[in-house]
């Protein structure tokens, strides 16, 4: 089992795809064990309830949800918060994961 894990929440899963894989190679490269994974807004319940979730983030075109995302995650003690547009677009891997561990600490 990893060490941290994130999950990142988009519209359909998909868009996130790509920076989750810059995520973790960031990660690799730091020595950080961490399982880094996208679901589609829909699916976020499910692994909210199934999986040991350290910090969730939401793509910027859900950020509309994290008002309802954020009492589930409150009473669970995860960190919620939504991923910064300009390194959303830019699919910068290295600064989404720094948002992600300062969110831990």
């Amino acid at each position: 089992m990893a060490e941290k894990t994130i999950m990142l929440v988009c519209s359909a899963g998909m868009s996130t795809s790509l920076l989750v894989t810059k995520m973790e190679k960031a990660a690799e490269a730091r020595g950080i064990d961490a399982e880094i994974f996208a679901v589609s807004a829909s699916e976020a319940d499910s692994n909210l309830e199934s999986k040991n979730i350290d910090v969730m983030l939401l793509g910027p075109q859900v950020r509309f949800m994290k008002a309802q995302f954020e009492p589930k995650v409150a009473a669970k003690g995860i960190p919620l918060d939504i991923i910064n547009m300009q390194n959303y677009g830019m699919m910068n891997g290295d600064k989404v994961l720094d948002q992600a561990l300062s969110m831990m600490k």
